[in-house]
């Protein structure tokens, strides 16, 4: 079973190692007034430069959860038989707290990433961590990271929430044991182009992210490092990330490594339909009703790579990218640009404005989607 050391790694022979700030190549500040005078909110990048000194570490064994606990951050050891490590058995999430205009921090739609890492642990034969828990994780966590917060406009907590057989197993099985946590850190924008930059983008032709009746739409561990590869070759050539075609026909956008993607055209937004490959983003969802509120016509269909081409404008949705605009999408040596170099694209723009400040709090919430936990 996983256990959390708050303080010490162990050393060949099982000499304790003293924790040292560096520990793990992260920066663990020692209190709220360190923290304040170390993090420069102007320069927050998107990594673990920053990372909140308390974690939540709950444990599901002989069928049922603890009450779990907040620990200091620090190394979770474990045997090397543990299911995670051998086999993969691993979902997670991904979130964000805010300060907001009113002066108090919330979370964005966190019963959305409930139900899908719940739908992710049924998928991967795990313990699903019931909605009240993990809500409660979530904030426990939140609170007692409150000093790692950025100031409003200067970027977020993000919070990942991780759910991960450590039970050690040999044979090909389920997990004996079960561990959910949750750690955070102070971030600024995904992209280093920063955060309406418009990113380029470009079709990969070689390797799908998922197939038909696949994985693809569930947010296991286990996705996300086959599209390394791809992403650092599209990265060597200057593009920002890759967009992955449909592996049944090569002909239809699917999503970018780790986002959703939208067509522009005129007063009509598309992107690809939940089909089973497709991660359905709380983000993603959350355009689609807020641009309908806002009089588009939404359409969730197949975009061809040839329509693509032809947009008025592209977009990329998700909870680290937010509205990420796209300012060019390349497919078999063809640029298609989008709108000025260097410059958001309009209806993008739009979506981002309206989207982040219903988040913060600046404009009214007619849709309930802020939970405020400060």
């Amino acid at each position: 079973m996983i256990q959390a050391s708050s303080t010490r790694l162990l050393q060949a022979g099982g000499a304790p190692a003293p924790r040292t700030s560096r520990t793990l190549g992260v920066r663990c500040l020692a209190s709220a007034q360190a923290t304040k005078s170390k993090i420069d909110w102007d320069k927050l990048g998107f990594g673990l430069n920053d990372v909140a000194q308390t974690m939540y570490v709950g444990e599901w064994t002989d069928g049922a959860w603890s009450k779990g606990e907040l620990r200091p951050y620090g190394p979770l050891a474990m045997m090397p038989s543990a299911q995670v490590l051998n086999y993969g058995q691993a979902a997670f999430e991904g979130m964000k707290a805010q300060r907001s205009a009113k002066g108090r921090i919330v979370l964005f739609r966190p019963d959305r990433n409930a139900a899908r890492l719940a739908a992710g642990a049924a998928r991967l034969s795990m313990p699903a961590v019931p909605e009240d828990v993990f809500v409660s994780a979530v904030e426990q966590t939140v609170r007692a990271n409150e000093e790692f917060v950025p100031p409003v406009g200067k970027g977020s907590l993000y919070i990942r929430p991780l759910l991960m057989g450590s039970g050690p197993i040999l044979g090909l099985g389920p997990a004996p044991s079960y561990t959910f946590a949750v750690y955070a850190a102070a971030v600024g924008s995904y992209f280093k182009s920063g955060q309406l930059t418009p990113i380029d983008l470009v079709v990969e032709e070689h390797f799908h992210r998922a197939a038909p009746r696949g994985m693809g739409g569930t947010k296991a561990a286990g996705n996300y490092s086959p599209v390394l590869v791809t992403q650092l070759a599209a990265k060597g050539k200057g593009y920002s990330d890759v967009v992955y075609l449909d592996a049944k026909s090569d002909t239809y956008l699917e999503e970018v490594s780790s986002c959703n993607i939208f067509a522009v055209k005129g007063r009509t937004i598309r992107t690809p339909p939940l089909a089973g490959s497709i991660l359905p983003g709380v983000t993603r969802a959350s355009v689609i009703e807020l641009a309908r509120s806002r009089g588009y016509e939404v359409k969730e269909e197949p975009i061809a790579v040839t329509e693509a081409m032809e947009a008025d404008e592209m977009f990329t949705t998700g909870t680290a990218v937010v509205v990420s605009p796209v300012g060019s999408l390349t497919y078999k040596g063809e640029r298609r640009q989008y709108g000025k170099p260097g410059e958001p694209t309009p209806v993008g723009l739009e979506i981002y404005t309206a989207l982040t400040r219903l988040q913060t709090e600046q404009d009214p919430d007619p849709f309930g989607w802020v939970h405020p936990v400060v």
